[in-house]
């Protein structure tokens, strides 16, 4: 006879396989996205169409201190820029994005983009987009 009660979802093997892959192999991975995100930003922070760039891996960063102190230096692999010509040259950047993915999910295995003041931001002011730095 069958009782609904006893049963309960189970993941299949293979899956549990792909899952400890992934949770074995993270370190490596995060050690190359800070890394590759640290010389990222210090490109950016070097760029003539860079305004600003906010990263605590950079030296110029007012968490930069703190980021050696308590993160052995590895920032994340986070970072936000902004471009001259606010939001619309902002947009025009992110749409001709070649090798870079429009999407967000952190510790992906790509390289992925977002463009808050036209999709998460978009309905703020353009005072409070300007204020939170994501123009």
């Amino acid at each position: 006879m069958f009782h609904s009660e006893n049963m309960g979802a189970a993941i299949s093997p293979f899956n549990s396989f792909l899952i400890l892959q992934g949770i074995e192999s993270l370190p490596v991975r995060m050690d190359r996205h800070c890394e590759n995100a640290t010389k990222v930003a210090e490109f950016l922070e070097n760029h003539k169409c860079v305004t600003w760039v906010n990263y605590p891996g950079l030296e110029s960063h007012k968490e930069y201190k703190l980021t050696k102190k308590l993160m052995n230096g590895k920032a994340s692999s986070v970072l936000s820029f902004g471009i001259k010509g606010g939001m619309k040259k902002g947009g025009i950047f992110i749409d001709n994005l070649k090798l870079i993915t429009r999407l967000v999910n952190i510790g992906d295995a790509k390289s992925l983009a977002c463009h808050p003041a036209s999709t998460t931001h978009r309905q703020l002011s353009k005072e409070k987009v300007e204020s939170c730095r994501c123009a």
